[in-house]
Parts: C-alpha cells; structure tokens; sequence
C-alpha cells in the first residue's frame, strides 16, 4: 500500500497557477527548449499548451518564459525565466516536503488500521 498525495497552488480567484500538467509543460519546454516541441512531447496542442502559459502568466504577475523567434531559417528558442525557474524548484521541494510528511504518517497509522484476516 501506498499514500499519494496531489498539490497545486491556486490563485485567490481559485484558478489553478501550477500543477502537476502545468510542471510538466515547463519541464518538457526547459528539456527542449521550445513550447512547440514541448506540447508535441505531450500530445497537445500549441495553442492549447500557450494558452496554459498566457493564464500562468497573467495569475502570477510575471513571465514564465523568454521567447525568441525563429524564422525561415529556425533558430527560435524559448526557455524559462530566472523567476520561474526558482518558483519551480520551490514547488518541487514542496511537494517532495509533503510527500516525505505523508509517508511519515500513513507509516504510523498503518498498523493500527489493518489486520491481517
């Protein structure tokens, strides 16, 4: 048996500013270095996946991501700011932090709660 644990944080309206598929969007675009590739890494769709990035955004009051165009000739890169950058690894440390306190707990409760039949 296992205890699972799922966090997000939210802005003051209740809409959602980072999860488990917003993280992994920004993961998948700091590995490839486009949100096209990224979104193509995750079956969705570039419109789809820019419009996750435009409502993070505007609920946090900053830029996710520095975008630098391409062209003909390719060359366009987008990558992760500085602020977004420290904002994920403190949402992972947070996560990692609860997820060691859960354990914790369900390892005391345990066998209390189970008898073997």
């Amino acid at each position: 048996m296992k205890v699972h644990v799922k966090i997000w944080i939210e802005d003051d309206e209740g809409e959602c500013v980072m999860g488990d598929g917003r993280l992994e969007l920004l993961k998948a675009v700091m590995e490839t270095g486009s949100l096209k590739e990224a979104a193509d890494k995750l079956g969705m769709s570039y419109r789809y996946a820019w419009g996750k990035i435009q409502k993070m955004e505007k609920r946090l009051g900053m830029r996710v991501m520095e975008r630098q165009k391409g062209g003909k000739e390719g060359g366009g890169r987008s990558d992760l700011t500085e602020e977004m950058s420290a904002f994920i690894e403190s949402y992972e440390k947070m996560k990692s932090d609860m997820d060691n306190i859960c354990i914790r707990e369900f390892i005391k409760i345990k066998p209390s709660c189970f008898r073997k039949i």
